[in-house]
């Protein structure tokens, strides 16, 4: 009887191991030629300054003003409402969220629904002209909205236990350049939940739609780690998402206590 069967705690042996990382390291390559050739490049090729003002141009006219219902159709924003109304990121545990670019109001919205009526919730947006639209759709008089650059947050440190980041980080040329003013405004020992644009084929189409990059997991990681915040929990949509590896990229990132 062959003893290399899976049954018989069968290991993989050196060869094997060197042909799965050579297999690992050319998919790792194809993706990176896939994302240098469709991802959208003007992040990279305007001064940022320019490339900013295009982008709340963007979001100030009429795609903008359609967002609240483009992602509703898209089924982003009912799905991120499964992740909270769930209880798989339970908002319940904060006393002060921060929402980073809260565009339409598609996280605050649902964190409105699913923390305690107690908690803080503070939302800012690059575009004024959201944070209107944002106000008008929600109704209420709990969220403060504040008008800012994530990279350099009005904020003492320490100033949230939580803050919640959906689709932004991609409006940055180096994440490090917002991750690390994230990690500044939380205290220690709170948690980011991160949702973001993956080099899929789909986030390809993201980044032209929405004139942003892209991330794989790997490079956000590393940049996480660089700033000091754990990668921890990941999550997806659903189990059809999971399986095959789509809708983004969703992650607790943890500040150390």
């Amino acid at each position: 009887m062959n003893d290399r069967t899976p049954h018989s705690g069968w290991q993989p042996n050196g060869k094997s191991l060197i042909v799965k990382n050579k297999v690992q390291s050319l998919h790792r390559k194809a993706r990176q030629q896939i994302r240098k050739l469709g991802e959208f490049r003007g992040i990279r090729r305007k001064e940022f300054g320019q490339y900013q003002k295009s982008v709340r141009r963007l979001y100030d006219g009429p795609r903008g003003a359609v967002l609240k219902f483009s992602s509703i159709i898209s089924l982003h924003e009912p799905l991120m409402g499964k992740l909270f109304h769930s209880g798989r990121f339970d908002g319940r545990r904060f006393d002060r969220i921060l929402d980073v670019g809260s565009g339409a109001g598609q996280i605050i919205r649902h964190l409105l629904a699913t923390s305690r009526p107690d908690t803080e919730i503070v939302g800012f947006d690059l575009s004024w002209e959201m944070l209107r639209r944002a106000r008008e759709r929600l109704q209420s008089d709990r969220p403060v909205f504040i008008a800012a650059d994530m990279r350099s947050l009005p904020f003492r440190d320490g100033s949230f236990d939580c803050v919640t980041c959906g689709y932004v980080l991609e409006y940055l040329p180096d994440p490090r350049d917002g991750l690390r003013e994230f990690a500044r405004v939380l205290r220690p020992g709170g948690t980011i939940l991160l949702l973001a644009t993956e080099d899929s084929f789909s986030g390809l189409l993201t980044s032209h739609t929405w004139k942003c990059r892209t991330f794989n997991r790997e490079e956000l990681k590393s940049a996480a780690d660089a700033v000091g915040l754990r990668w921890g929990r990941v999550h997806w949509f659903t189990r059809f998402h999971e399986m095959f590896k789509m809708g983004g990229i969703l992650v607790e990132l943890e500040k150390p206590k």
